[in-house]
């Protein structure tokens, strides 16, 4: 299904992304944390937002939801395995996870 260095997503796995990419919300914010420093505040980041990842805090100010709906759409990305996560200090950094997407890419790429 996959090229031979990529391991395949099986049916499950693939609904959990698909579920997870459902919400126009969480989908925003993956597209966001493809460019940290375009879509967030850099100047205000306490760690490098691309190698890192962007705090919760800003995910939350940028989307103006509550952060408990942004903690929770987090988890959900994480969950997919489409996010990982950082803490540092008390605060958690999101980051894509970018192998993860690729293969995702490929899968789609070869199944339909």
């Amino acid at each position: 299904m996959t090229t031979n260095d990529a391991p395949s997503l099986d049916s499950a796995q693939l609904l959990e992304i698909f579920k997870a990419l459902g919400n126009p919300v969480r989908l925003q914010i993956l597209q966001w944390l493809r460019d940290p420093d375009g879509n967030f505040w850099p100047e205000q980041a306490i760690v490098d937002q691309n190698e890192i990842g962007v705090c919760v805090s800003h995910i939350q100010a940028k989307s103006g939801l509550a952060q408990s709906t942004v903690s929770a759409y987090m988890s959900t990305l994480e969950h997919a395995g489409l996010v990982r996560s950082t803490r540092v200090g008390k605060w958690t950094h999101y980051k894509r996870d970018e192998d993860r997407i690729a293969r995702l890419v490929d899968v789609l790429g070869h199944a339909l």
